[in-house]
């Protein structure tokens, strides 16, 4: 499938398939890589427990709130039940650490499944081969992990290396497994409304060649499809959006939606470590900037592939990032409007 560069979203989409006289409307489409089926859920997947590791965060969530609407038993492991996000209803939160595999084990008590998101950390490798190690131990009919794209390509960046190891675990062992490879998040532009309404710049140095960032509802969805349906195990699947997005082109899109030219800032990489550290522990901005180089350098877009099997295991097109950023200009709608005004 021809990528495209980013800009206007396609206005057309995938036409309804009805379902066959007398199959329920819960049918879930099912991705084997090179074909789709539908059919419904059978009362056993309905009822299957998973632990989702991650699932306090803006991934994991979303993840909680698919594999809920798919009928999965769901518990999230969180470090502090009383600082958690509410979970959509009949969600079990227990609180633990990747860190202390005794919380962990009994997270996993009961479970049949694992979605093992664990953050970047100096020690993300420890925590998630402690959590595999276990799901392991117990036997579980699958891991699904949250990996990263092109995973091999950035050695050299910390938490890419730590997630290549864990693959390699994954692919080692008998314990049954489906790979997700998600790009950049359109998501983590949400940050990033003071520059963008105040400052008028567009901060992130992606470049001339552009990244195929995705959105993170698109990664949910498919997270829980590869939970809840057939075909997947074994599987490695890439998830990347659409539009090759370079630093101008987005900022092209923000200054059509916020009425006022959005300059892109370039890729001066020693003055964007250094602004990270502003927030973040010196690791942290070292690793973000290694990540950045690496797309400046080997660029992070979507293969050949790559969207048409993201198409059929989604059931419908992955979003656009010109529809992201314009929903989420909507829920801005106070300071675009007083930055319209200043401009």
């Amino acid at each position: 499938m021809q990528l495209r560069r980013a800009g206007k979203c396609e206005e057309t989409a995938p036409k309804a398939v009805s379902p066959p006289h007398g199959t329920r409307r819960s049918s879930r489409r099912i991705s084997e890589g090179d074909g789709a089926k539908t059919r419904p859920l059978n009362c056993r997947e309905r009822k299957m427990k998973i632990l989702v590791i991650g699932g306090a965060g803006k991934v994991g969530s979303q993840v909680v709130k698919e594999l809920r609407k798919r009928g999965a038993t769901v518990r999230a492991l969180v470090r502090a039940k009383d600082r958690a996000a509410p979970a959509p209803g009949g969600t079990e939160l227990v609180e633990g650490d990747l860190l202390d595999p005794v919380s962990v084990e009994r997270a996993l008590d009961g479970m049949d499944k694992l979605y093992l998101l664990n953050a970047v950390a100096p020690d993300e490798l420890t925590q998630g081969l402690i959590a595999y190690d276990l799901a392991k131990k117990r036997q579980l009919k699958q891991i699904v992990y949250h990996s990263v794209f092109k995973a091999e390509s950035f050695r050299d960046v910390p938490h890419f290396a730590s997630k290549l190891a864990i693959e390699s675990a994954l692919r080692e062992f008998d314990v049954p497994f489906t790979i997700i490879r998600p790009n950049y998040f359109f998501q983590n532009d949400e940050l990033l409304k003071e520059p963008l309404t105040k400052a008028g710049v567009y901060p992130v140095p992606l470049g001339l060649r552009g990244i195929s960032a995705v959105d993170i509802r698109d990664i949910a969805e498919a997270t829980a499809i590869a939970l809840t349906s057939e075909g997947h195990l074994g599987k490695t699947y890439n998830l990347n959006g659409p539009d090759v997005l370079s630093g101008p082109a987005i900022a092209e899109i923000w200054s059509g939606l916020l009425g006022r030219e959005i300059h892109y800032t370039g890729e001066d990489m020693e003055g964007f470590e250094l602004q990270l550290r502003q927030s973040a522990p010196s690791w942290s901005a070292f690793d973000i900037r290694m990540m950045f180089q690496g797309y400046l350098e080997r660029g992070f877009v979507a293969g050949p592939d790559d969207i048409e099997v993201l198409t059929k295991l989604l059931g419908h097109k992955p979003r656009c990032y010109a529809e992201f950023a314009k929903e989420t200009a909507q829920s801005w709608k106070g300071a675009v409007r007083n930055a319209a005004l200043a401009a």
